[in-house]
C-alpha cells in the first residue's frame, strides 16, 4: 500500500462500498477483505481507498448467491477456475428460475378480493410460496413410524401466530426444525394450531401457486366444565380460494390437547442453548453430499490448530477492535459410514473439533437449508447443534450428535444398545423439548 493513500474508518468504507461493517469484519476473518492496516494501539481496521472496487466486487458476487469459497476462487484464483465456477453457479440460478417465473405468474393471474372478517379470528398474511417453502423445510422433522405411534402428536407440524410472527414447528425429538415468517398483516392475538404432516404438504402443494395466502385461526371457545379450551379451526384462504383444515391431530387441533398429547415447547430449547464454542461455514450442498449415503455414524472433523479464531470486537460503527489469530480453519474432514474421507474448505471460528452425526438426521437438516452456505453452532459433541443458513436466520434446525461406535460395531439410532457407548437415541435425550 502507498503510505500516501487515502485510510478510510471501517465505517467510512462500508458507507462506500455498501457493506456493513458487520459484513467487513466478516469478511476480514474469512480472508477475502483485509483492512489495509490495523492500528497497533487501538486494534481498529482501516481500509485504502483502492480497496473499494474489490469489495464492490465481493458484495455483488455475494448478492448473486455465490458461496464465499466460490467468491474466494473468482476473485483470486486463476481465471479458468473462476469462469467454471461462475458457469457452475449460472447453471444453478436457471434452474431456480421457474420457480420464480411461477411466483411473478400468480401475482398476474391473482384477483383483488376482501377476505370475511371475524372478530374471534386471528390473521396473518404471507406469501404463497414463501409459506410452501416454510411448510416443506420444517416437515422432514416431523416423527414417523413408532416414535409417531407412540406421540402422534410428533406427527404434526404445529403452526403458530405469536409478536407479529407466524411460525413453523416439527420435532421427532432427535432433530428440531423452526421457521420462522414475518407477514405483511398480522390480526388477533397469540394461536396455536397442529397439523398433521399430510395435511400440511397438501396445503404446501395448493399455497405454492397462490400469490398470498391469509392464515386464519380461530380463537379459543370454552368447553364443559372441567375439560380444556380447545382451538376450533384453522383455514388457508386465497382471495375466492380456501382451505380448511380439519380438526384433531389427524388433522389440525389446539397445541397441548389433552387426547393427543402436548406438543414439545421447542421455546424453552431454544432458550436453553449454551452459546456455540465452535462456527463452522461451508458449502451446503457440498457437505450434504459428502454425508449422504453412508451406512453409518459420520463424524466432522477440523484438526487441532488448523488456524483457530477467538475473541470478541467492538460493534461500534467506525471503530473495530482486530484480534489475534484469525486465520479460519480451512478443511472440514467428513468420514464413516464405508465411504471415503471428503474434504471441504470451510471457515471457522473456535478449536480443533470431532463430532458424530446420524447421517439420516443431518442430511435432511442440509437439505432442508436455504442458501449456499450453512453455519454449524456447536456447543460440544453432546449437546444439539444448531444448522442453520449463514445469511439468513428465519429457518433454524436443532440436530442430536451421536457418539461414534467402536471399530467393528454396528449403527443403530433405534436401539440405546446399538454401540457400546451409546447411540443416537441416548444421545437424542437431551433434545428433550417438553414443557
Amino acid at each position: 500500500m502507498d503510505d500516501t493513500e487515502e485510510l478510510l474508518s471501517i465505517g467510512a468504507f462500508a458507507r462506500r462500498v455498501g457493506l456493513a461493517p458487520s459484513a467487513l469484519r466478516f469478511y476480514d476473518d474469512c480472508g477475502v477483505l483485509r483492512p489495509a492496516r490495523v492500528d497497533a494501539v487501538t486494534g481498529y481496521r482501516h481500509y485504502a481507498a483502492g480497496q473499494a472496487a474489490r469489495a464492490v466486487r465481493l458484495r455483488q458476487l455475494r448478492a448473486a448467491g455465490l458461496p464465499l469459497v466460490d467468491v474466494a476462487v473468482v476473485l483470486d484464483g486463476p481465471r479458468d477456475a473462476a469462469r467454471a465456477v461462475l458457469r457452475a453457479h449460472l447453471e444453478r440460478t436457471r434452474r431456480t428460475a421457474d420457480e420464480a417465473r411461477a411466483v411473478v405468474e400468480g401475482f398476474l393471474r391473482e384477483a383483488a378480493g376482501a377476505a370475511e372478517r371475524r372478530g374471534a379470528w386471528a390473521r396473518a398474511r404471507v406469501g404463497g410460496a414463501e409459506l410452501a417453502s416454510a411448510i416443506r423445510q420444517v416437515a422432514p422433522a416431523v416423527a414417523a413410524g413408532a416414535a409417531r405411534e407412540d406421540f402422534p402428536v410428533l406427527g404434526c407440524v404445529l403452526l403458530e401466530l405469536i409478536d407479529g410472527e407466524l411460525r413453523l414447528v416439527a420435532t421427532d425429538r432427535y432433530r428440531l426444525a423452526v421457521r420462522v415468517l414475518r407477514p405483511t398483516v398480522f390480526e388477533g392475538g397469540t394461536r396455536q394450531v397442529l397439523i398433521a404432516a399430510e395435511t400440511a404438504r397438501s396445503l404446501a402443494e395448493w399455497a405454492v401457486r397462490q400469490v398470498f395466502v391469509d392464515v386464519e385461526c380461530e380463537g379459543e371457545r370454552e368447553m364443559e366444565a372441567g375439560r380444556e379450551a380447545e382451538m376450533a379451526g384453522v383455514r388457508l384462504r386465497s382471495g375466492a380460494d380456501c382451505r380448511e383444515v380439519p380438526a384433531g391431530v389427524g388433522g389440525g387441533g389446539r397445541s397441548g390437547d389433552g387426547a393427543s398429547g402436548r406438543f414439545p415447547d421447542y421455546g424453552l430449547v431454544l432458550e436453553g442453548l449454551e452459546a456455540g464454542r465452535h462456527r463452522v461455514i461451508v458449502d451446503r450442498v457440498g457437505l450434504r453430499d459428502a454425508v449422504a449415503g453412508r451406512a453409518g455414524v459420520v463424524s466432522l472433523s477440523v484438526a487441532v490448530g488448523d488456524g483457530d479464531v477467538h475473541g470478541g470486537e467492538d460493534d461500534g460503527e467506525d471503530g473495530d477492535r482486530d484480534v489475534g489469530g484469525r486465520e479460519a480453519g480451512r478443511v472440514l474432514e467428513v468420514a464413516g459410514g464405508g465411504r471415503e474421507t471428503v474434504r471441504l474448505r470451510v471457515v471457522r471460528t473456535g478449536p480443533g473439533l470431532r463430532i458424530a452425526f446420524d447421517p439420516a438426521v443431518l442430511v435432511p437438516a442440509l437439505e432442508a437449508g436455504v442458501g449456499p452456505d450453512v453455519l454449524l453452532e456447536i456447543a460440544s459433541a453432546d449437546q444439539p447443534v444448531v444448522v442453520r443458513s449463514a445469511d439468513q436466520g428465519c429457518f433454524t434446525t436443532l440436530v442430536m450428535p451421536v457418539r461414534e461406535c467402536a471399530a467393528g460395531e454396528r449403527f443403530d439410532a433405534r436401539r440405546a444398545d446399538g454401540c457400546a457407548d451409546g447411540t443416537a437415541e441416548a444421545a437424542a435425550r437431551g433434545l428433550n423439548t417438553d414443557g
